[in-house]
């Protein structure tokens, strides 16, 4: 610790008007400033060790030696830390700030050098001798005196016109100094200059040599400042005027890159070339992302075009243009997950695991592209998944259902503002690799506008000889859909645009029925709703009985979706008994079915107990599977008008026409009086009459209903017919048999008759279902007037006119379109139940 001294006061040889300096004084350590003499400036004291050299100096003689630290980051400096020359100054003001520091305003007053510290605590104390000010130089540098002089004016009206910033004043300041020494000091506490050349300038006695640093100081100075003003000058040419935050951005960028400091910038460009080149892109793909990252790098960041660009190629990026899943070709392992997911559906089971088959031989295959055709809820959706969990791939799937816009497909051109690649683009980005299983639901749904044909943009998506270069239009270049296995669904197929349905096959999806849906309960629905509503097979147990009540008396559909619902609404009841305390094994039998789910929502669908005249039984397809359809004629007074009521469409209409006109020309064998065609009306009429209903399966079913009314002979009641009728009484062949077939079954039919050309279908029937059911095939209207008009249970032919009624045997009439009951009034006079 330094000896303390008794503080004294003496003269030495200063500078002109500097009075007496102690020989002890406090020192303030500086950082990031040096303070020349003659300087006056303000300076917030906050170190504890400065503001108690700041009390001690302001409460006696008003004089402190500031010296800068060498570390601008070291908050509390030693001794050595310090450089030795500094600035004595006075304290002119002094003012505390509510933050708890000092704010002092002091003058420079000579240049001093520290000869040692006397004391360290509360605050530095130094002693400190001052460096002799030399006003007047030899003659022999006299001259280099003034040109120093010179020199330096001239070279700060150089900076002033690069448009330095100064302080009012300095030009004329520094016009009327004619020291030397001074000049520098003046000039250097002026100038922006950094910390160790400032202390240098301080340092440095001789006052030329002082003045010629400071030149050279000046020189760099000016250099900088006609860069900055070509820098100015270049990024002022290329942008609007009116842009300053664009402007002032190209101006930290070029001033970046001539001092070769790093970009963020470069950063991001670079970044991006590194992922392209990661991305596996084809030729042709990479050369357009080339250049257009090339666009980039040239474009302001913050401008709009900069973010669809930036935009683009993180899109190419993130496709998968090189990863594929392996497929799982072990055709066992396969089955076993379709016979885990899925009950029946041999066909379709069997055309996925002859697609592994074939994979597995040749690895280059083509894609099929598979049409899953059938009624809502058979289970065409989770079938996609099925396959592609057995198959080890990706799941994407869309729904096309309103679609209406063609860009949806293709995507939208870059030129449009929030312009987006098209689903199967944004698909294959989500799946990350390139041969996912892409369902395309409810492709028959798809709409048609201004807006483009979305179908016809299909068409290369779908063609598996054209989709291996498929264009998106926000992408512009192509990418390989052909590893891709594109499975559609659709209700009906007649929507479908003939091109389009021609690239895909079709794999329909039929009707279940009543033993295959108890089959897909207890095997799926039971146990999954088992699982989500938290309770076990031991809390409730579905006997066969109450399943198939459930399926006859309370859903009416092609799929399972009710089914499962009504299974639900069960097992909710019974999860409040378990919650409410009973805990017992609830057994759902047909007698109790009713307490859980009210009363049965369809009855037997038809209500004709005994032969009528005029009323005949056909069958239709529906989208929600097969259903019966009743058609009624009477005859009333009138002039030979056909009165056609239910909702018929333009087909079903001209299809009673052409029943009317087989019957009229066959009247001299029916036995038919030819008056009854001009006295009176014929009415004909088709219950549910707020269902619309078309299609022109349903005219033998017109036909005999005619027949029956014109002869007023009873028909069988439980006979059902589908087909199509010709003028010259041919019957053509239909649709839906098997739907149809359910239909019939479910109502208790007994016989059913159907077109010739149909016999092949019932080889795809399953046995249970043709069980009980007797099928005339027919391929004349005779022969079906021949069956419906024969007796129950009679074997001799019944003779109406000259036709033959032989065998016994049932009809079938499909309609296409919509069929439903719905309380309407027969004009056989039965009130039909509405549902």
């Amino acid at each position: 610790m330094p000896r303390q001294k008794k503080e004294t006061t003496r003269r030495k040889t200063t500078p002109r008007g500097i009075g007496e300096i102690p020989s002890e004084l406090p020192l303030i350590p500086m950082r990031e400033l040096v303070v020349f003499p003659n300087m006056i400036l303000p300076l917030f004291v906050g170190r504890t060790l400065s503001v108690a050299a700041v009390e001690a100096a302001f409460g006696s003689h008003k004089m402190v030696m500031l010296a800068s630290q060498k570390n601008i980051e070291t908050e509390n400096p030693t001794p050595s830390e310090i450089y030795a020359y500094g600035t004595i100054a006075t304290l002119l003001r002094m003012h505390r700030t509510p933050d708890g520091r000092v704010k002092i305003l002091v003058q420079g007053i000579a240049k001093a050098k520290i000869t040692s510290f006397t004391q360290l605590k509360p605050y530095y104390q130094v002693s400190a001798e001052i460096v002799p000010v030399i006003e007047k130089v030899n003659a022999a540098l006299s001259l280099a005196s003034e040109a120093a002089i010179r020199v330096a004016k001239e070279r700060m009206e150089k900076i002033a016109s690069l448009g330095k910033s100064l302080p009012p004043d300095f030009l004329s300041l520094v016009d009327n100094t004619e020291e030397p020494g001074r000049l520098a000091d003046l000039i250097a506490s002026n100038l922006a200059v950094k910390v160790d050349l400032a202390q240098q300038i301080l340092e440095t006695e001789n006052p030329v040599t002082r003045l010629s640093f400071v030149n050279d100081i000046l020189s760099k100075e000016i250099e900088l400042l006609t860069l900055q003003h070509k820098i100015t000058s270049q990024a002022r040419d290329g942008i609007d005027r009116t842009q300053r935050d664009y402007f002032l951005r190209e101006q930290l960028k070029a001033i970046q890159k001539e001092l070769g400091e790093s970009d963020e910038r470069l950063e991001e460009i670079e970044d991006l070339r590194k992922k392209m080149a990661d991305a596996k892109m084809p030729e042709k793909v990479f050369k357009e992302a080339e250049k257009q990252l090339k666009r980039l790098s040239k474009m302001h960041p913050d401008s709009a075009e900069s973010g669809t660009i930036r935009t683009y190629l993180e899109t190419l990026i993130e496709l998968p243009w090189d990863k594929t899943t392996p497929d799982h070709l072990n055709l066992i392992a396969a089955k076993r997950v379709l016979d885990e997911d899925h009950y029946d559906l041999e066909k379709v089971k069997e055309r996925i695991l002859e697609y592994l088959a074939v994979r597995k031989l040749k690895e280059d295959m083509k894609g099929p592209i598979l049409c899953f055709v059938g009624s809502p809820g058979v289970g065409k959706t989770s079938l996609g998944k099925s396959i592609a969990r057995a198959m080890g791939r990706e799941f994407v799937r869309i729904s096309l259902g309103g679609t209406r816009d063609e860009a949806e497909i293709r995507g939208h051109r870059r030129t449009y503002v929030g312009a987006l690649p098209g689903k199967i683009i944004h698909g294959l980005k989500q799946s990350g690799t390139k041969n996912p299983v892409f369902m395309l639901d409810e492709i028959d749904k798809i709409g048609l506008d201004f807006r483009g044909d979305p179908a016809s943009a299909l068409l290369e998506v779908l063609d598996p000889e054209q989709n291996r270069t498929f264009t998106d239009h926000y992408l512009g270049v192509p990418f390989d859909l052909s590893q891709i296995l594109f499975i559609t669904t659709a209700n009906q197929t007649d929507p479908i645009p003939h091109p389009l349905r021609d690239r895909m096959e079709m794999i329909e999806i039929g009707s279940y029925t009543t033993e295959e849906k108890m089959g897909i309960a207890k095997k799926f629905l039971i146990p999954k709703q088992w699982v989500e509503h938290g309770i076990t097979g031991e809390v409730i147990q579905f006997n066969d009985a109450a399943l198939e009540q459930i399926i006859m008396q309370y859903t009416k559909e092609a799929g399972v979706r009710n089914l499962e619902r009504e299974i639900a609404h069960v097992m909710r009841k019974v999860a409040r008994k378990v919650v409410e305390g009973d805990v017992a094994c609830h057994q759902i039998t047909p007698e109790i079915l009713v307490t859980y789910l009210g009363v049965p929502k369809y009855l037997s669908e038809t209500n004709v107990a005994a032969d009528e005249v005029g009323v005949a039984t056909g069958l239709a397809w529906t989208a929600f599977g097969g259903d019966t359809l009743r058609i009624e004629v009477v005859l009333v007074k009138g002039k030979g008008k056909l009165t056609l009521t239910g909702h018929l469409g333009e087909v079903m209409k001209e299809s009673a026409h052409a029943a009317l006109s087989y019957i009229r020309s066959r009247e001299k064998a029916l036995k038919i009086d030819s008056s009854l065609f001009t006295k009176n009306d014929i009415h004909i009429h088709v219950p549910s009459g707020a269902i619309p209903k078309d299609g022109p399966s349903a005219g033998i079913t017109i036909a005999s209903a005619l027949a029956s009314a014109l002869t007023n002979t009873p028909m069988r009641h439980l006979v059902a017919m589908t087909g199509e009728i010709t003028l010259s009484g041919h019957v053509l062949p239909i649709g839906g048999l098997k739907e149809k077939v359910v239909a019939a079954k479910r109502t208790g039919m007994k016989t059913i008759i159907i077109p010739k050309q149909n016999e092949k279908d019932l080889s795809e029937m399953p046995a249970h279902l043709k069980n009980d059911l007797q099928f005339v095939f027919v391929d004349r209207m005779d022969q079906v007037l021949e069956t419906i008009f024969q007796k129950e249970g009679s074997k001799k032919p019944v003779r109406l006119g000259r036709i033959k009624v032989a065998k016994e045997i049932t009809a079938i009439a499909p309609l296409a379109g919509d069929v439903a009951l719905a309380g309407d009034a027969p004009l056989a006079g039965h009130v039909a139940p509405h549902h």
